[in-house]
Parts: structure tokens; C-alpha cells; sequence
């Protein structure tokens, strides 16, 4: 039978066995009026009074938006929160672009991201982690770093965070509160968010906010400077706004993590030997570093020595920026690269992408399918493939004809989860 991967912009026809099991949420419509939903959750938060209430005029406003790796709909909730803060001078507003430890973004970009009209009328900055004049020092982290967040958001008299709930491979979901931390931090407190202990901690996983060390420090540090406002919003994988989620950021955001709970995490009866994967296509699968999350979702349901196919396009490559590549070269096999990062005296730039990659390739083999060439794959300690179909059909000389197959069409959008082990 035919399946539909979510690829790049346009996705992937593959063919797999008719007994193979397709992995995805329920079919979620969009909403008929998005503008009317969003409008209505702002006029009627949870947990606060409505947006514009709370806004005096005078105040200058920071909105932290998701970077382009994120397909939040930025280019419709930006445009819709200053129609309703219409009363405020423009000049009043900074965008920030909450790139966390990523690439800026061009102004071509922010035109995708937000639309021409707004970059033409409102100020917008990247987020730089690495630049301390532009970083504030908020309070000392019980985790035990010091915490450093964006300068401008700091200052601002009025502050709204935007961004997109899904399950989050070791933050349980995104959205709330990771759009402030890590998304506008500085680097040191980054690198302790992210660091070895936290990364490998197993309540570091998907869809689990209960002791997630990870959530227990981004909502530490939200509290040492919060946003006064929380808008986020839930997808279908069209890429349509399902669900709005808005007002005090804790709770509004608790709210729409038990809805994607409820309509992404799916159970199945045991592991198979091959699964199947996409990394939700563009705009989260540009490059083989963000390909992580989709072969994560992927490692929760596949049998130890079993395989992933990940089909990733990696437009913008593994990428060139940071040290993901740099890392991979340290050692040659996944097992030695987990030993170093586990080492406490080990502490080097995105080592936490490299730590779950690596965790997952000691359980089971991973095959790419991309742009990517043969020779980034293999750097990877991945195997590349040009043909899905074909590295499905070897792949029978292993398991036999009768291997399991599961279909995650949707990549991480989807988070299976083995009934009888932890979710």
C-alpha cells in the first residue's frame, strides 16, 4: 500500500507492506475561523484579563516569537495581536526572533515568518546567545548556573511570548515557556539547560511534564522574569491552527499540553523491527541536526536492533552552524560519543542534539533518506539511502518477510508509545 510522508514541502509517496501499521493522530480540521478563535482567546484568557487591558499605551512591548525551524504561524498571530493593540504606537513593539543557540534569520525570512507588511512596520532583532551586551543577568539558577536572558525583553514593560504546543523529545512538549527559555537565553544558561545530566535524565522525554527536570528549570527561570502573556496555538499537519491557547503562561499553557496528550500520543500493543519516519517535513525538517526529534519519536516503538528510516529533506543541510557535525567526528562510534558527552569534564556547544542521536544509535541502526550527501550521512554514523522503498525491501534480508512495520507519517507531530511501558 501507498503512504503519504510528510517531506519538505511538497512530501513523499512510499510504498510498504500492506500489514505495516500507519502511525498518526486522528484527522484534526483547522479551524473555520482562525482570525475569530484567536481573537476570542485574547479577549478571553485564561487566567487574566483580556490583552488589551492589560496594555497601557505608553508601554513598549516585546513579543518573542519561535524561529524559522518552528512552524508557528507567526504571520497570522503576529498581525492579529497588534490589530488588537492597535492603540499603541508601533514604534512601542520589538519582535524578537528566539533563534536559542540557532542561525539569524535574513529579512527574506522574516517576510515568510511574519509577512512583508509587518517587517516593513515594526522593529524585529534576533535573539544572540552568545552576545552578553545584549543579555541581562535575571538570577541564579537552582540547577546552578546563572541566568541570562535577552536584554530587550527584560526591559520591556509588556511582554508576550507566541509559539506551538507538540510533544517535545526531552522537554515533554514545547511551547509556554520554552519560547522564553531557551528560545531568548544566554549561552551559559543554555548549556546547563541542556547539559548531560538533564538531557539523559529519564524524565527528559516525550510528553512528560511530571519531574521533567528540564520543564522544572525553563519554568524556574520564566518566574525570575515572566512574560505577561501567553498565545500559542496547536497544528494539524496542513499546518492549520487547530486550538488556541492563551493568557497567564503556566496555565494556559497546562491546558493545551493535556489537548495534544489527548490527540497525538498514540499507544501500540508492542515494538517492531522497522519503523518508518518523517520529520514533519518544512519547516522542521531543514536539516539533519532538527531530524533528531523525528528518529526519537521513531526509537520509542522500535525493537532494540531494530531499524529507523528517517526521511528528512535537510535543505539547509546538518547544518554548518555549530558544533553538531564537529561533535560526530570526536569518536567513532555512537557508544564512544555517548561515553565522552556523559563524561562531566565534557561540556561543548549543541552536545545535547548528538546525545539523543547517539542514545538512539546504540539501540537500533538508522537509514536517511535527503539531499544530503552520501558522504554527510555516513559522517553522521547514519547509512543514506536514495530510495526509501528499496532500504525498506533490503532490509527484508534481516528481519524476513514477516518483519514488523510501523508508519510515523507525521514524525514527531505523532508520539507513539509502547502500552506497558512508560509514555
Amino acid at each position: 500500500m501507498r503512504a503519504e510522508l510528510l517531506y519538505g514541502k511538497s512530501g513523499l509517496s512510499i510504498e510498504v507492506p500492506d500489514h505495516a501499521v500507519i502511525i498518526e493522530p486522528a484527522a484534526q480540521a483547522g479551524l473555520a475561523d482562525e482570525k475569530g478563535a484567536v481573537t476570542e482567546a485574547l479577549r478571553r484568557p485564561e487566567g487574566l484579563p483580556p490583552l488589551r487591558e492589560l496594555v497601557r499605551p505608553t508601554d513598549r512591548i516585546a513579543i518573542v516569537i519561535s524561529d524559522i525551524t518552528r512552524p508557528t504561524p507567526n504571520e497570522k498571530l503576529i498581525p492579529w495581536i497588534l490589530e488588537e493593540l492597535s492603540f499603541v504606537p508601533e514604534a512601542q513593539f520589538v519582535i524578537i526572533n528566539g533563534t536559542g543557540t540557532h542561525r539569524d534569520q535574513t529579512r527574506e525570512e522574516f517576510v515568510r515568518m511574519l509577512g512583508e507588511d509587518v517587517v516593513n512596520r515594526i522593529r524585529i532583532i534576533n535573539h544572540h546567545c552568545h552576545e552578553k551586551e545584549e543579555l541581562t543577568h535575571v538570577g541564579t539558577s537552582s540547577f546552578g548556573c546563572e541566568v541570562w536572558l535577552n536584554k530587550e525583553y527584560v526591559e520591556a514593560d509588556f511582554r508576550i511570548v507566541t509559539g506551538f504546543i507538540e510533544p517535545h523529545f526531552f522537554a515533554g512538549f514545547s511551547g509556554g515557556p520554552k519560547g522564553i527559555m531557551p528560545g531568548i537565553a544566554g549561552i551559559e544558561t543554555i548549556m546547563t539547560f541542556h547539559n548531560a545530566r538533564m538531557i539523559g535524565d529519564p524524565r527528559s522525554t516525550w510528553g512528560n511534564m511530571v519531574q521533567n527536570p528540564l520543564q522544572e528549570m525553563t519554568s524556574e527561570v520564566n518566574r525570575m522574569c515572566p512574560p505577561h502573556f501567553m498565545l500559542n496555538v496547536t497544528l494539524n499537519k496542513e499546518k492549520a491552527i487547530t486550538a488556541v491557547f492563551a493568557g497567564e503562561l503556566f496555565a494556559a499553557h497546562a491546558i493545551g499540553c493535556a489537548y495534544v496528550t489527548e490527540h497525538t500520543m498514540v499507544p501500540v500493543k508492542e515494538r517492531f523491527d522497522v519503523v518508518i519516519t518523517s520529520n514533519s517535513g518544512y519547516p522542521l525538517d531543514q536539516n539533519l541536526y532538527q531530524a533528531v526529534k523525528g528518529m526519537s519519536a521513531a526509537h520509542k516503538i522500535v525493537k532494540q536492533g531494530g531499524t529507523i528510516i528517517c526521511a528528512a529533506e535537510c535543505s539547509d543541510g546538518i547544518p554548518s552552524h555549530g558544533n553538531y557535525a564537529d561533535i560526530l567526528r570526536m569518536r567513532p562510534t555512537p557508544r564512544e560519543i555517548l561515553d565522552m558527552i556523559n563524561d562531566p569534564k565534557f561540556r561543548l556547544f549543541d552536545q545535547w542534539q548528538v546525545q539523543k542521536q547517539a542514545v538512539i544509535q546504540v539501540w537500533a541502526d538508522i537509514i536517511v533518506y535527503s539531499t544530503l550527501s552520501e558522504e554527510d550521512v555516513r559522517a553522521a554514523m547514519m547509512t543514506p539511502t536514495d530510495s526509501v522503498d528499496a532500504a525498506l525491501q533490503g532490509l527484508t534480508a534481516k528481519y524476513g518477510q514477516e518483519m514488523t512495520v510501523a508508519v510515523m507519517p507525521q514524525g514527531p507531530l505523532t508520539i507513539p508509545f509502547v502500552q506497558g511501558e512508560q509514555a
